[in-house]
């Protein structure tokens, strides 16, 4: 019997981002981003409240990284998510994380998260309901110790952080349960 449990962000798991902008001297800022998700083929969607340094970055710049965070860098990106880059001038300095500007869009790249999608801001939603900007992916990079024989990025080798809404914990992804588009195969006959 399932017990009610209110109102509730009960979506598990949620990708842990850090995203990543220039301001307008060149400054980094960077936030993490719990709500955020792929919406198409190559845009993405993240939740970001109204007033934060990041935004106003991406407003200025026109581009931003997202980084998927990985748990032996799971201090940082905590730390990203509770400070303010409006209240703390020296808040990516903090981190000890670095950068590289990317070559593909007017954006930092961090350069120890395992994967990164670099976009250009295409829009920012604005409704009563829901806040955030939609950005364009130009391009992905990942570091050769995670990607698979085939070139592709494996999961497995990430030890990316999901957080959980639930008890708002961090987890990191365990071992492949199944494959998509094939494992529901059987119930098609």
């Amino acid at each position: 019997m399932k017990k009610d449990l209110g109102i509730q962000q009960a979506v598990f798991p949620m990708p842990v981002l850090i995203v990543a902008a220039y301001d307008a001297d060149g400054k980094v800022n960077a936030m993490n981003v719990a709500w955020g998700q792929i919406a198409g083929s190559d845009k993405i969607y993240l939740c970001i409240g109204r007033g934060k340094k990041t935004l106003a970055n991406i407003r200025e710049s026109k581009a931003f990284t997202v980084s998927l965070a990985d748990s032996a860098h799971m201090k940082e990106a905590d730390f990203l998510g509770i400070a303010s880059g409006n209240n703390m001038d020296d808040k990516f300095e903090r981190t000890g994380l670095t950068t590289v500007r990317s070559d593909k869009v007017n954006a930092p790249v961090i350069s120890e998260f395992p994967v990164v999608m670099e976009c250009e801001f295409l829009e920012e939603l604005d409704t009563e309901n829901i806040h955030g900007v939609v950005g364009k992916i130009v391009n992905v990079k990942a570091e050769e110790s995670v990607l698979a024989e085939d070139g592709n990025v494996d999961v497995t080798k990430l030890n990316v952080l999901m957080f959980d809404n639930f008890r708002h914990g961090y987890y990191s992804v365990g071992e492949k349960a199944g494959q998509a588009w094939d494992a529901g195969m059987c119930l098609m006959k």
